[in-house]
């Protein structure tokens, strides 16, 4: 299946969590902190809420808690 993350296209497995999508492709930071720090996951299971990115237009969605979608569009604030 494929993904479009910030514009580019990738090849992921059915079941791939947006967060594990991320990661594989070489993401480590997801957001932006309001002092500029970049975050990423940090639990993988929705507490932190440091995964948080767009994915239809839809922000601060949890990547660690939506599976990967065919065509999915995935924007990073980092």
């Amino acid at each position: 299946m494929t993904v479009r993350i910030n514009g580019k296209e990738f090849e992921v497995s059915p079941g791939t969590s947006v967060a594990a999508a991320l990661l594989n492709i070489g993401y480590s930071g997801f957001r932006r902190s309001e002092t500029g720090e970049s975050r990423g996951p940090v639990c993988g299971m929705g507490i932190c809420l440091e995964c948080r990115v767009q994915i239809g237009g839809v922000r601060h969605v949890r990547a660690c808690m939506v599976t990967c979608q065919d065509h999915m569009e995935i924007e990073t604030d980092a």
